[in-house]
């Protein structure tokens, strides 16, 4: 496929030409589809630059990592390294199911193009005069539903081709490895490559705005373009009482309320600057902006990419962000809380819904560290003493203290987030709502839930101030690892609750609940539980199997278990596994069948004393739980196959089992 702007790339790099050209064809029928294939042409870029000039890389790296790699930023020029994150910022928003507009898509296909222009230069050896100037696709004509499907099908059938050449295409340039650079060529790549960017003449100041507009429209701004101004955002707006010679000065965006009171000012620094030199110059827009209408804005100061939010009228310091609030988070935020907030200490604990001494403590010591500016705490309890009851305990006092607004109670299952939901209903009169790769929401909502992979999937289409408190269940290392970003992303108070022991809680977890010295807000284990007489202690009950305990070993079978291993279809001479791996790669059925058969005489009975009460066997993974079942039907057909159950992802309808 050829396109308007990026045949300039065909010879050199024609993958890159490529996505661009798909990129281009989208811009109109599907933005969305194009800023997922601008993004992917950054990092086909970014690559081809590590290869260029054979730099180090690290182990498995994303995107990203390419990005902040040392050896990377060394040698690439800020404003291109701006245009690259600009394209993953709103790349990866898209692939999220952000809304994106036609106007977005082709902005960013000019900031690919400018890299593609740069590429020419800096690698291709062209003259920035012989290349082509960026040109808009064309807007196609009227045309039917129908035809544009086609259209978009013929397009997919064509980019599956190109996804397929790209795979093997990394693979192949994968397995040519070559020296790293030294410091001093890395030092001579990098102002060869500056040298490439200013022949360009690129805009800083264009790239750094156009993010910044961008990132206000994304989560509901009425935002112009240029420097127009609309009812809901100013742009260089003036204030006085400035440290300028004429006392006056120009706040780069001032974000308005309905009442004319500005909610928020931003001040904009260069992209190739620490966003934190705005600091100081907001506050004095800030100061301006409150002597004149008698309303402190909150402070917002960024470089384009680095965001930093200051509620210093609340008497918090600056905190980093990933995005900009909405118009009802910041009137959340610069209204309801700044003038209905109350002292926690002030508001009682509803002891209709904890009563015990452990939950009170719990939630006073929660309440404290808030109080005290912190934004994240992290609860210990033994399972069974009433973790959940906490968080529903703690939600109430906040949403009754006036500090929240929103929640969202994550857990790890559909069949927690149900109870969750079944309990918060039963104690609070706060409108629920679960939440799918699906949700809509409106603003009577109070109180969400979701599963950590749920929420994984559609974070990004709420602002960073939707959600004032998350309430984390069973935090535990791979919430860290895995769905770190939920918790990085959204600006909120944050609480972590977990039955791990406090021994066995990660170094990660302490950190991202804020916990330092690896001691958690709140600690109440089950050594204490059962001492209270709250929990019973558990007792085990050993049984096993010689194969289990002593393993597989040829020589050591005797003639009837080699027999009864060739009657199964298996090779005894294969055989040879030690204890701790036979449970791993071996479904012996006899060992099963003495498994089932020691819980069925030996379990637990129900209030009859005749039957197996309600248990759980942990199953390796899904085809030794069939084993399980399929076995045990065999064994007690009397049951008529409805007393064993397999419960596990592979059933869409397991949650009713249970």
């Amino acid at each position: 496929m050829r396109s308007v702007n990026f045949e300039i790339l065909r010879d050199g790099w024609p993958e890159l030409a490529g996505l661009g050209a798909f990129a281009e064809a989208y811009a109109h029928a599907d933005p969305a589809s194009a800023l997922v294939k601008l993004r992917l042409f950054a990092e086909n870029l970014t690559k081809d630059i590590y290869r260029e000039l054979r730099l180090p890389k690290p182990d498995l790296p994303t995107f990203v990592d390419l990005l902040k790699n040392d050896a990377f930023i060394a040698i690439t020029p800020k404003v291109v390294l701006d245009k690259l994150h600009a394209l993953r910022i709103h790349g990866n928003k898209a692939a999220h199911g952000e809304p994106v507009r036609s106007q977005q898509a082709l902005w960013l296909l000019k900031e690919a193009h400018d890299l593609a222009r740069w590429m020419c230069v800096r690698y291709g050896n062209a003259k920035a005069d012989q290349l082509n100037t960026f040109q808009q696709p064309a807007i196609p004509g009227q045309i039917e539903e129908r035809e544009r499907r086609q259209v978009l099908e013929k397009l997919a059938v064509q980019e599956a081709q190109m996804d397929a050449l790209l795979s093997e295409l990394e693979e192949a340039r994968t397995k040519a490895t070559a020296a790293q650079k030294e410091a001093a060529e890395l030092k001579q790549l990098a102002s060869s490559a500056q040298a490439a960017a200013d022949e360009l003449q690129f805009s800083e100041a264009e790239t750094r705005t156009h993010l910044i507009d961008s990132m206000l429209a994304s989560v509901g701004w009425d935002i112009a373009e240029g420097l127009k101004n609309t009812t809901q955002v100013g742009k260089e707006v003036e204030v006085d009482g400035q440290p300028t010679a004429t006392g006056i000065g120009y706040a780069d965006y001032v974000l308005w309320d309905d009442n004319g009171n500005p909610l928020a000012v931003i001040e904009a620094k260069k992209t190739s600057t620490d966003a934190e030199l705005g600091r100081h110059q907001a506050k004095l827009y800030a100061d301006s902006l409150e002597k004149r209408y008698g309303h402190r804005p909150v402070i917002f100061y960024t470089n384009g990419f680095d965001i930093w939010i200051w509620d210093d009228a609340q008497d918090f310091p600056p905190r980093k962000l990933y995005g900009f609030y909405s118009k009802d988070s910041l009137q959340h935020l610069a209204n309801y809380q700044r003038h209905n907030k109350q002292p926690l200490d002030t508001v009682a604990i509803s002891d209709q819904i904890v009563d015990r001494l452990y939950q009170l403590e719990a939630i006073k010591r929660v309440s404290e560290r808030f109080s005290q500016k912190h934004r994240r705490a992290l609860v210990v309890q033994a399972t069974g003493t009433g973790k959940t009851r906490v968080a529903i305990a703690l939600t109430d006092l906040l949403i009754r203290a006036g500090w929240v607004k929103r929640v969202l109670f994550l857990c790890d299952r559909k069949e927690l987030r149900k109870q969750a939901k079944n309990a918060f209903n039963d104690f609070l009169s706060e409108p629920t709502r679960i939440i799918t790769s699906r949700v809509r929401t409106n603003a009577s909502e109070r109180v969400f839930l979701a599963t950590y992979p749920a929420m994984q999937k559609v974070f990004q289409s709420f602002d960073p101030g939707f959600f004032d408190l998350i309430i984390a269940d069973e935090s535990h290392r791979s919430i860290y690892n895995v769905y770190g970003d939920i918790f990085h992303y959204f600006d909120c108070h944050q609480v972590g609750l977990t039955a791990t022991p406090v021994d066995f809680v990660t170094r990660s977890t302490f950190r991202l609940f804020g916990c330092e010295g690896q001691l958690p807000t709140s600690n109440y284990d089950l050594e204490q539980a059962v001492q209270a007489g709250y929990l019973t202690p558990f007792e085990v009950y050993e049984h096993t199997t010689q194969f289990l305990r002593d393993g597989i070993i040829l020589d050591a079978l005797s003639p009837q278990q080699i027999q009864e291993l060739e009657d199964q279809g298996e090779d005894p001479a294969q055989y040879d596994f030690s204890s701790e791996q036979i449970d791993k790669v071996i479904y012996n059925k006899d060992t099963n069948r003495a498994i089932l058969r020691n819980l069925m005489e030996n379990g637990i009975k129900d209030a009859t004393g005749q039957i197996l009460g309600k248990s759980i066997i942990f199953a390796r993974n899904h085809q030794h739980a069939m084993l399980m079942r399929q076995l045990f039907d065999e064994m007690y057909p009397q049951y008529a196959g409805k007393f064993c159950q397999v419960i596990d992802n592979y059933d869409p309808r397991a949650e009713q089992l249970i």
